[in-house]
């Protein structure tokens, strides 16, 4: 090996011994002409190809070509343009390989320079005492046996590699590994043992799932757990979907009266006759509500009226707000609903029928005891029949960031409860903000639409790692 910086030497006479007999110079041969090879064995170029020169015993561990083996040089095909071809030969990619009648020799990789050095072959004419250096490329040579290239290696199955693994372990692993190994080849289960035992196997499963639900028995169940007001899932309308009457009996809704609401001079004063007056949703409905026209003092229309038309009326509205200032207020105190008489006191405003039906609904008592309180889960149902009357009032799209701010619970929970009513969360087009005359402000707020037909979110299924 001869460091790199000897190929910045000149081709010309390198040096001269002391009796001028020998001298060393660089081949004058264009760089890319075919040349030496080095490999496991020295080969040299002749007129027959390479041959083999000094094989090493080494390099053929147990196979070992003939001296008169003759190996050829193969030099890749290049692009056009390609300025591998314009390299010298020891950078060329190139292929040396030859055969016997038994063994084909071939090499498998390329090393044309190591770390910080590259490999010269030399070559002394005995005449005129020069010795002539040429880059050579260094081959690692592999063989192949001929009768055994149509032989496909069998594949190792998963069952073999871990009895290898076990049997390694086994030897020379730790107590704690070995250990291991026996603890699961007791747990192994043996198949040939559970042959006898299939059709008994199959024949229980088979009895067992005939008594399971079917898709639609499932689905009916869910939507009966649903924490979430009576439905019509077929309905063609969102009038339809919720009905009052599936939200507030006929003697709750008989028993609100908003006749000194009606006398108030004021949206101010017509808000503090309501149960619950800290509500910025209920004082903007309330102001709707009331507005435009002097307040009539008739009494309001009958419940059936109200599906008689397609439009919410006006002292209906306002008979809605009077429930969900109830349901307001409820919510308010569910802490306290125990104590009947302390609750009646503090929630005067709310008709005794009224009160009752939401003790009924959203209040139980633990077993062994009757005092009752209210659940989580009785909670969420009261605000999902509280919201069911917004969207109703809303005419079918509410603003959910007024009434989380209300509840003084996360924007995120409300839109939850939204969506398990059925409803879209998403913002107002132009032309809905046009309709319900707001402003474009309101363009970047997100609302729940209640919307035909029916469809409620779908569980969501994790997948494993």
């Amino acid at each position: 090996m001869v460091p790199l910086a000897s190929k910045k030497r000149k081709r010309d006479d390198v040096e001269e011994d002391g009796d001028g007999r020998i001298s060393f110079k660089l081949s004058a041969l264009p760089q890319n002409q075919l040349g030496p090879v080095l490999g496991q064995f020295f080969l040299v170029i002749g007129d027959g190809g390479l041959k083999l020169r000094t094989p090493s015993p080494v390099g053929f561990p147990g196979v070992r070509p003939p001296a008169n083996t003759p190996f050829q040089c193969y030099r890749l095909k290049t692009t056009e343009g390609d300025p591998a071809g314009e390299k010298e030969f020891a950078e060329q990619p190139t292929l040396v390989a030859a055969e016997t009648d038994d063994v084909e020799f071939f090499s498998n990789s390329e090393t044309a320079s190591g770390a910080g050095c590259s490999y010269l072959v030399a070559v002394h004419d005995k005449r005129t005492g020069k010795t002539i250096f040429r880059p050579a490329p260094l081959h690692i040579l592999t063989r192949q046996v001929k009768r055994l290239k149509a032989i496909q290696s069998t594949p190792v199955t998963v069952s073999q590699r871990i009895e290898a693994r076990n049997a390694l372990g086994a030897t020379f692993g730790t107590k704690k590994a070995q250990a291991a190994i026996r603890a699961r080849e007791r747990n192994k289960i043996d198949v040939d043992a559970m042959k006898a035992v299939t059709g008994n196997l199959q024949s229980t499963i088979e009895g067992n799932t005939t008594n399971l639900p079917t898709q639609e028995q499932a689905k009916a169940t869910a939507d009966d757990s649903r924490l979430i007001p009576p439905f019509n899932a077929d309905a063609e309308r969102p009038d339809d979907i919720y009905p009052i009457t599936n939200i507030i009996t006929d003697s709750e809704w008989n028993s609100i009266s908003v006749s000194a609401v009606l006398k108030a001079e004021n949206d101010r004063d017509r808000a503090a006759l309501l149960p619950y007056n800290r509500s910025a949703w209920i004082k903007q409905k309330v102001q709707e509500a009331f507005a435009g026209r002097k307040p009539s003092k008739t009494n309001l229309y009958p419940l059936r009226s109200f599906y008689a038309n397609p439009k919410l009326r006006r002292e209906t509205r306002r008979k809605l707000l009077f429930a969900i200032s109830s349901m307001f207020a409820f919510y308010n105190a569910r802490r306290n609903v125990s104590h009947k008489e302390k609750l009646q006191e503090r929630l005067g405003g709310i008709p005794a029928t009224l009160l009752d039906g939401l003790l009924s609904k959203f209040s139980e008592s633990a077993r062994g005891s009757t005092k009752v309180h209210v659940t989580q889960e009785l909670e969420t149902n009261l605000l999902t029949h509280m919201f069911a009357l917004c969207l109703r009032v809303d005419d079918w799209a509410t603003d959910t960031t007024i009434l989380a701010g209300d509840l003084s619970v996360p924007v995120a929970k409300v839109n939850q409860l939204f969506k398990s009513l059925g409803c879209k969360i998403e913002k107002l087009t132009k032309k809905e903000l046009d309709r319900r005359r707001l402003p474009e402000s309101e363009a970047n707020t997100n609302w729940a639409h209640l919307t035909v037909p029916l469809e409620f979110p779908k569980a969501r299924v994790r997948r494993r790692n």
